[in-house]
């Protein structure tokens, strides 16, 4: 039987009644196979015999003593008893509080086995969290110290709840291997085991919760990680050859390991390049005002590829079936690259592609910010090209809906660019073949399933999935993107467009804030703009706690910018809860110039991107996210002009905090500072969003584990490979 099998419910075990599983289900453990795949948080060697001279030394002293006192202190029921112990190395006292009844298991004399942590308080050597059994009485065991202590073994350390002990949950473990273990079958191929020296999945569970050694602990925690990892990876690349039709090779994953070097050769614009485009986007590319870079184009030939490949497919699955031997070939691609490096144009290219053939594009963004910007920049750069586009929000009022959503279902729109409003009810492609994905993480695996649903066609038999493109501003490390989206293309843009300056990033703590404010007035002096962002809208808007209190906000910063700071420059306030038509105006007169200062929230994350803007002032910058301080500096930088990232954190800063700040400083490589995240934050909360649906990891750790990834991926190839 298999260990996710094991259904039997945790009361099926000797000694687990209804209240202790009451307190097993705050856990979340209701079967026995929960129970054991809820793997020790950490271990306590008892194999050890640990001095009392040593307390300072190890985390625990476990040792042989001999009672020599008993005495007594406080009054009435505060009474409680002390123990003097000596181990020959040191003496100490036993703090037995609620515990009278030591006085009569643990007599004056008797030679006692003691495990604890010991401290010196009050002048003494004391503890008060102690495990303490007599072994024998005074005269029977008289070279103590020499003694081993009884019941050394290395036990298991779990995650509680009230009520719930470790010795009560250790029990129910042990029940449970005693009745299932010994039959568990492995979730891995013999052979992989027997060449990676694994464990069988029997003696992994068994080792990982009952070891005799803190090495055969960490053999079956080696054991369980590499299987998480393959049967993750076996099920990604299985889902990648439904959707692509064929295997990722050695090529792809150097590629994605070189961050795209390499992968193509660079092409020449004039010759290579072009011959690869279509009619339309060629056009595009001669009205461009400036030049792609190198990886722009290496990404378009590359996307051009599969799009030719996947029309092809839907064209035989309509016209001539027969021809289609395998599953019908869709493009399932994530586009990775830095703030400002040209991801919308490449997918408006490729959008440009598939409108060549007939398609219709669906071009969906999270906030109606970001999405109205994609949209008056598709106008500019395609509705010169005979190309429809539409803009299309949940705002959008009936009277011009109707005509909007009439003129999609005809085919007569050929890109629409919108919020969620493009899968909402009522909305029909006539034929939709491409749906892009910007800012990817922020939607749901349900949420981008519904838009894809919406192009999918098939004859009875076989199923055509529209392309999908996935774009994140947010740079994924490798290995997460290697692991979560193993079932999909990567390519990746690093190279920025040319003549743009690196943002200088600079620190400042809180309470100099007049020397940036300063710095910010010469920029504005030389006609340039500045963003001043804050962690909050308003004095009410924060959760009122202490900390809260002390955190400034855009309202109250516009208010002392606006008439102290800057008068002589104009200014103004953005937020998320003000109207928004209101919002576009605004954006609409700094982008104009007419705003010298915007002060702001995080609603400037994304969609805003003002050439003329060198200043960037983020306050409490130690309240933001690694990534989300990147995107933020990212509203900079956006032309040849020098500019500057100023971030200003608080005098109270974590040790966390201060390694975000240094990471900003050193660089402003999204992809290295993606990396440096993983390492401070760990996958669980880097993952957020993206491990919805995607990924779920209990024992394996994607930093931690990384070259353990990379082997059960190998294997989990090769083995596919071998059964095909």
């Amino acid at each position: 039987m298999k260990l996710q099998d094991l259904k039997n419910t945790i009361e099926s075990l000797s000694g687990v009644g209804p209240a202790a599983a009451r307190q097993f289900a705050r856990l979340g453990i209701f079967t026995v196979a929960d129970l054991l795949q809820v793997f020790p948080r950490d271990y306590e060697d008892r194999t050890k015999k640990v001095s009392l001279a040593e307390f300072s030394v190890y985390p625990k002293v476990h040792t042989i003593c001999k009672v020599t006192a008993h005495e007594w202190f406080g009054y009435g029921r505060m009474r409680n008893l002390k123990i003097a112990v000596t181990d020959g190395t040191a003496t100490a006292w036993l703090i037995a509080f609620n515990r009278p009844f030591l006085q009569k298991s643990l007599p004056e004399g008797s030679i006692i086995s003691v495990t604890g942590k010991f401290e010196i308080k009050y002048g003494q050597l004391q503890s008060s969290a102690f495990e303490a059994e007599k072994i024998a009485d005074e005269g029977e065991l008289s070279e103590y110290e020499e003694a081993a202590v009884p019941g050394s073994k290395v036990l298991s350390v779990y995650p509680l709840t009230e009520g719930l002990s470790q010795k009560n949950y250790r029990k129910a473990i042990s029940q449970s291997l005693r009745q299932y273990a010994k039959a568990l079958e492995n979730d891995l191929p013999d052979h992989t085991i027997k060449e990676r020296h694994l464990l069988t999945k029997s003696q992994a569970i068994q080792k990982i919760h009952e070891p005799e050694t803190l090495q055969e602990a960490m053999q079956a925690r080696q054991t369980l990680i590499y299987e998480e990892l393959y049967n993750f990876e076996y099920k990604m690349l299985l889902r990648a050859l439904r959707h692509r039709g064929k295997l990722p090779d050695d090529t792809e994953t150097s590629y994605l390991e070189n961050n795209g070097a390499a992968y193509f050769s660079t092409p020449d614009k004039n010759s290579d390049f072009e011959k690869s485009l279509s009619p339309l986007q060629l056009e595009l590319y001669r009205r461009l005002p400036f030049e792609l870079t190198a990886d722009q184009m290496k990404v378009i030939q590359q996307m051009n590829e599969d799009i030719d490949k996947s029309a092809a497919d839907r064209n035989s699955l309509i016209n001539s079936p027969e021809k289609i031997t395998g599953t019908p070939f869709s493009m399932q691609r994530l586009l990775q690259g830095d703030v400002g490096s040209g991801k919308t144009l490449t997918a408006f290219f490729i959008c440009v592609r598939v409108i060549n053939y007939g398609g219709q594009c669906a071009f969906l963004a999270p906030t109606e910010l970001l999405a109205r910007q994609h949209a008056e920049n598709a106008a500019k750069l395609l509705e010169p090209l005979g190309i429809k586009v539409a803009f299309l929000t949940g705002n959008l009022k009936s009277k011009s809906r109707q005509p909007l959503l009439a003129a999609l279902k005809e085919g007569t729109i050929n890109l629409i660019i919108g919020t969620h409003a493009l899968f909402s009810k009522g909305v029909e492609y006539k034929n939709l073949h491409l749906a892009v994905i910007d800012e990817q993480h922020r939607f749901g695996v349900a949420q981008r399933e519904s838009i894809i649903d919406r192009g999918r066609i098939s004859n009875g038999t076989k199923t055509h999935t529209p392309d999908v493109l996935m774009m994140s501003a947010t740079p994924i490390p490798q290995t997460l993107a290697l692991t979560v989206f193993g079932d999909l293309d990567i390519s990746i843009i690093k190279t920025m467009p040319e003549g743009r300056k690196s943002v200088r990033t600079y620190l400042t703590v809180m309470g100099h804030e007049n020397n940036v404010y300063e710095e910010v007035r010469k920029q504005l002096r030389q006609g340039h703009q500045a963003y001043f962002v804050y962690p909050r809208i308003s004095e009410e808007s924060g959760e009122n706690t202490s900390d809260d209190k002390n955190l400034k906000s855009a309202s109250e910063m516009f208010s002392f910018l606006n008439t102290q700071v800057y008068p002589e420059f104009t200014c103004a306030l953005i937020h998320g809860k003000i109207d928004e038509d209101e919002q576009k105006q605004i954006l609409d007169d700094f982008k104009t110039g007419k705003i010298q200062v915007l002060i702001a929230t995080t609603v400037v994350e994304v969609g805003v991107d003002v050439a003329n803007a060198t200043c960037i002032v983020i306050e409490h910058a130690d309240r933001f996210g690694l990534a989300e301080l990147h995107q933020l500096r990212g509203r900079v930088g956006r032309s040849d002009l020098q500019s500057y990232c100023f971030l200003i954190y608080g005098k109270n800063i974590s040790q966390d905090g201060i390694k975000r700040m240094k990471v900003l400083h050193e660089t402003t490589d999204g992809f290295k500072i993606a990396e440096e995240d993983l390492k401070i934050r760990g996958p669980g909360e880097v993952t957020g969003t993206i491990q919805s649906g995607y990924l779920t990891l209990g024992i394996a750790d994607l930093n931690r584990d990384k070259e353990i990834l990379k082997i059960a991926r190998y294997d989990a190839l090769s083995n596919i490979r071998a059964e095909l």
